[in-house]
């Protein structure tokens, strides 16, 4: 069994108690001292749903190791947005960091320590947003050590401080005056493709095409602060989540995760030399995970220049 951690964790859940059984049983192992369960309620027009999120409610609160258990069980659906968000709030108005997980987010037992180390390391260090379990590039690059920092925010089991967290900004209200500051195109690096592609992107949650959305504008918060997150050397979680009842995973999982089965990670961590991004991870995942390619960034060039194509802001 691995060493209790001495790190609070909030848990998401919702209403799928097989998936919530098997993450809560990698929580139990993991035995955190404090453990937050948020459960949104279930849509009254969605026959057994009521049934599926009270199932899901008494595996997540099935206690049984010492541990202080705080509980914000909804009544009425939030959605996605909106349960988060809330969820993630509560958690830091109480804690001062801590790990979140989902309930279609299963890690391996060192997930755990490596999110407790890399907290305590980086506690004061703003250059650093957060911490995530995710590598989907871990098939095409070695990494020096065993993290390494980068502009991409995957929230598939992630870390983070309230620091971080205070300076979130859901309705990117920052947004419109940092685009058209040229801000985004020096944080991608002058890499024009990318900068416009994210320029679509956060303009369509701006403008709210997608409803759901909150993890993109914890991302680009971190942007607008210029600071980085770490991601392992390789991946450290699986989603159990993918099939036709998920809420954004409905598709078959893609090649850069089935390439990149969680695993676990060595202790003690080799740290990397200084806290500055991996150029040349982060031009991997720009190309292998939002599919960036040379052809595609050629197509999205040649859109622009045809006559009456809008200019971006």
């Amino acid at each position: 069994m691995e060493q209790p951690i001495d790190t609070a964790v909030l848990f998401l859940i919702f209403n799928r108690p097989e998936t919530t059984e098997r993450v809560f049983e990698a929580i139990r192992q993991a035995r955190p001292p404090r453990l937050y369960v948020s459960a949104d309620g279930a849509r009254a027009d969605r026959d057994g749903e009521a049934q599926r999120c009270e199932q899901a409610r008494r595996i997540a609160t099935a206690v049984d190791w010492p541990c202080e258990l705080h509980t914000q069980l909804h009544t009425q659906n939030l959605g996605c947005r909106r349960a988060v968000t809330g969820a993630i709030d509560w958690f830091f108005a109480q804690e001062a960091e801590g790990i979140v997980l989902e309930d279609d987010i299963l890690p391996v037992p060192g997930f755990f320590a490596f999110c407790e180390a890399l907290l305590a390391r980086y506690r004061d260090d703003d250059r650093v947003w957060a911490i995530s379990g995710c590598n989907f590039v871990a098939d095409r690059y070695r990494a020096d050590a065993s993290y390494f920092f980068s502009h991409h925010n995957h929230v598939w089991g992630w870390a983070s401080w309230r620091r971080s967290w205070q300076r979130y900004d859901l309705e990117m209200r920052q947004w419109p005056q940092w685009a058209r500051s040229g801000a985004l195109l020096r944080h991608l690096g002058g890499d024009r493709c990318a900068a416009d592609y994210w320029r679509e992107k956060f303009r369509r949650i701006y403008r709210g095409h997608e409803p759901s959305a909150w993890d993109y504008q914890w991302m680009l918060s971190a942007w607008e602060h210029d600071a980085h997150t770490i991601l392992p050397a390789h991946n450290l979680v699986t989603n159990l989540g993918f099939g036709a009842a998920a809420t954004n995973t409905t598709k078959p999982p893609a090649g850069f995760i089935t390439r990149n089965p969680a695993r676990d990670i060595g202790l003690p961590l080799r740290h990397p030399a200084r806290v500055e991004r991996d150029a040349q991870a982060d031009l991997l995942i720009r190309r292998h995970v939002t599919g960036l390619t040379h052809w595609r960034c050629l197509k999205r060039s040649l859109r622009r220049l045809r006559p009456g194509a809008s200019q971006p802001d």
